[in-house]
């Protein structure tokens, strides 16, 4: 029944900041007990658990992406958001929210959205 979608711009220069936001529907963001994730999969690699933000409000992130890496959440709105600053080519990625009840990479089992392709590029 829930589901979430990706939104945000497709291309983003070096040294910038993206921003993406996630819309959630048919469930609020702040009903107990779910975790929003961002998770990001490179061309030809694994993905990536990159953070997340917490029913409750508190927000987690992956060790090595925590120095650039914010998540905040629009409760009125029922979104949450990303932000990735001092982006290099690197992070060109195809970029996904989702809903689970744990930390970390979310399963089949969970909901995610449908991800959106962002491209770090001059």
């Amino acid at each position: 029944q829930v589901q979430l979608q990706e939104s945000g711009p497709g291309l983003v220069k070096p040294s910038q900041t993206l921003s993406l936001t996630c819309t959630v529907s048919g469930g609020s963001i702040t009903g107990a007990y779910y975790y929003y994730s961002w998770i990001r999969q490179p061309p030809g690699k694994r993905l990536e658990w990159m953070g997340a933000i917490a029913y409750e409000g508190t927000d987690y992130y992956n060790p090595s992406l925590k120095s650039r890496t914010s998540i905040s959440r629009d409760t009125s709105k029922n979104q949450f958001s990303l932000q990735l600053s001092s982006v290099t080519p690197e992070d060109t990625a195809v970029y996904y929210c989702a809903r689970a009840r744990r930390l970390g990479i979310p399963t089949g089992d969970d909901a995610w959205g449908q991800g959106t392709q962002v491209t770090v590029s001059s």
